[in-house]
């Protein structure tokens, strides 16, 4: 069963950065297409941003999501961040558990950023 655990959340003040992590650790065949998530109190959950297997860090606005695939795992480098980017972050990936099977979304725990003065 694949696990996926994020870091790296916290309490920032605004204009700060975080780099938020996940790691896929397991048992599976393949990971495919990688991202980020998040979810404001009151709100439905959001794409962040998502990256496919090999693709370079894409920016998006103050976001670059990255991923290293020999390392199973995904990052959200998150710059000038302001009180409306408080969320909990949710990892999401696509896995192959076995070859041979359809993949499937798996979450992360989510990890929580707060951007407060």
């Amino acid at each position: 069963q694949p696990r996926l655990v994020e870091s790296g959340g916290g309490l920032v003040q605004p204009g700060q950065s975080l780099r938020l992590s996940c790691v896929v650790s397991g048992s599976f065949a393949a990971i495919y297409d990688m991202g980020w998530y998040r979810q404001a109190p009151g709100k439905q959950r959001e794409l962040v941003a998502t990256l496919a297997r090999g693709a370079p860090a894409t920016v998006n606005g103050r976001f670059t999501i990255s991923r290293d695939d020999a390392e199973n795992a995904v990052y959200l480098q998150m710059n000038r961040l302001e009180p409306e980017d408080t969320a909990v972050y949710y990892c999401n990936a696509d896995i192959r558990r076995v070859w041979g099977r359809a993949s499937r979304n798996y979450w992360g725990q989510g990890t929580l950023v707060t951007v407060s003065s």
